[in-house]
């Protein structure tokens, strides 16, 4: 080959190579999980009617069930707990299943099963989780007042390209993916 036609290829490599620049994002997007809101029949083949808390099954409140999925058969998905008549009364208030490491608050919570309650403190919420089997505390998270006009959940979970929250009343604690 002569000198003008590797020229002429590095030339068309070049223009080739700043066309795909602008796409180099989103190529490393498309590998990641797209998590999306969990339909109400992938939550009631997920959520237990009685969750296992400690030593009792306490029932659970299936309409305010809320979730999300990686679409890969990955969830995070919770439940409030009717907890009135069990020893559970004013310690949990929902039951949470994790199918995907999340870090909720900076509390880093491996696949399982896990219930938190909470109290007001002033303007926001102190959140308690512990383990679900055990009852094990695991750590406290401060949910705070959702900026905005926000519709009141008894529990909502964001997805989190929309907003990285767990959502109780008018309160969210942020969460992180980890590993995603």
């Amino acid at each position: 080959m002569n000198q003008i036609s590797i020229t002429r290829r590095h030339a068309i490599m070049a223009v080739c190579a700043a066309a795909l620049l602008p796409l180099a994002p989103t190529l490393g997007q498309a590998q990641k999980s797209t998590w999306r809101q969990a339909t109400d029949a992938e939550l009631a083949a997920l959520l237990p009617a009685r969750a296992p808390v400690e030593k009792e099954h306490i029932e659970t409140e299936m309409r305010t069930a809320s979730g999300i999925s990686d679409g890969k058969g990955h969830f995070i998905a919770g439940v409030v707990l009717i907890t009135a008549g069990y020893s559970a009364d004013g310690k949990y208030s929902h039951y949470l299943v994790v199918q995907a490491p999340i870090r909720v608050g900076g509390i880093l919570l491996a696949p399982g099963e896990y219930v938190f309650g909470w109290q007001r403190d002033g303007e926001s919420l102190s959140v308690h989780l512990h383990e679900a089997l055990t009852g094990k505390p695991l750590g406290l998270a401060q949910a705070h007042k959702i900026a905005g006009n926000t519709r009141v959940e008894s529990l909502r979970v964001w997805p989190p390209n929309e907003k990285p929250l767990i959502q109780i009343g008018r309160f969210g604690i942020p969460y992180e993916l980890e590993g995603d």
